[in-house]
């Protein structure tokens, strides 16, 4: 949330600097507040998880969330039942008709297709560019950042020779003023799970998108792409501590065999010792930055979105 302070006082302007969201008096009796509408288009298949994951961290602010879950319309969950989608999905040629002050769009497990031949693709095209006319900001993260990377902007996915997974220390953008890394550390841990990459050298061709976050072992994290009120987060801070334990214990059981350890996961690498936490509060720092920035820059006429 900001801080009200008088406009001429010395520590206004340093800290507007230093990307501290500062409010004079004027602007504090101007503000109206309402619910903010966030939509979560759900692309995983353990939708219940993916849901709790996200709802836990959008929903860690003062400010009242009126969350709206959406699916793809065509596509058939084989791992969510049917009756839940019913209760409490909506479809997105359904809820196309509104707008939200913003949009979170999950990864997927089908990094190993092209774009194209996803069998939603022409309908996450449609929800892409609807984006730019009902939802005030973004959120793709993993698969579906890369998807809106590709989309808006050309860049491909590279596929990896061996799974990124694992835990990996991540810094942010030197002398970045972003306010979506407010109050972030220089180095910190960030899990990772993804066959594919977004290369730097890629990034470097479009002077548009600012890397706010990235790896030296993993590459890019995280991406603004202001022009389409959109970031790209290609990792994954909302996590469960547990999340990656699930991952290793489903593909070594699918594989019948051992497979290679979540790099710096289990303490001394005993996958039967319970993993430490170590990303929490950089995930709660991230989804509360946006959502505050969106609580300041939105309109507070709903209707007023895209105009």
């Amino acid at each position: 949330m900001p801080i009200k302070i008088p406009q001429n006082l010395p520590a206004h302007d340093v800290l507007r600097r230093e990307g501290v969201m500062v409010m004079s008096e004027e602007t504090a009796l101007r503000q109206d507040i309402r619910p903010l509408r966030i939509g979560l288009v759900n692309l995983m298949p353990k939708k219940v998880q993916t849901e709790t994951q996200f709802a836990r961290l959008i929903g860690a602010t003062p400010l009242q969330i009126d969350l709206t879950l959406i699916r793809m319309t065509e596509h058939q969950s084989k791992n969510t039942s049917a009756e839940h989608l019913e209760a409490f999905y909506r479809t997105f040629q359904d809820a196309k008709a509104e707008k939200f002050d913003g949009l979170v769009i999950t990864g997927a497990p089908i990094e190993h297709l092209d774009f194209e031949d996803v069998s939603y693709w022409d309908e996450l095209r449609e929800l892409f560019d609807w984006t730019q006319t009902n939802v005030h900001h973004t959120m793709g993260v993993c698969w579906g950042g890369m998807a809106m990377l590709h989309h808006f902007h050309g860049v491909p996915k590279h596929i990896l020779p061996a799974k990124a997974f694992g835990c990996f220390e991540h810094e942010s953008a030197p002398r970045s003023a972003s306010p979506f890394l407010r109050g972030f550390a220089d180095r910190f841990i960030v899990p990772v799970s993804r066959w594919t990459e977004i290369r730097s050298e890629d990034v470097d061709l479009h002077p548009e998108l600012e890397l706010l976050v990235s790896s030296e072992e993993v590459g890019p994290c995280l991406i603004e792409d202001a022009g389409h009120r959109a970031l790209y987060m290609f990792n994954h801070l909302e996590y469960d501590s547990t999340t990656l334990k699930e991952e290793y214990d489903r593909d070594a059981e699918a594989k019948g065999a051992p497979i290679p350890l979540p790099v710096d996961y289990f303490p001394g690498d005993d996958p039967s010792a319970p993993p430490a936490n170590r990303w929490r509060a950089h995930g709660h720092l991230l989804y509360g930055n946006w959502i505050n920035q969106i609580y300041q820059t939105t309109s507070y006429d709903i209707e007023m979105i895209g105009a």
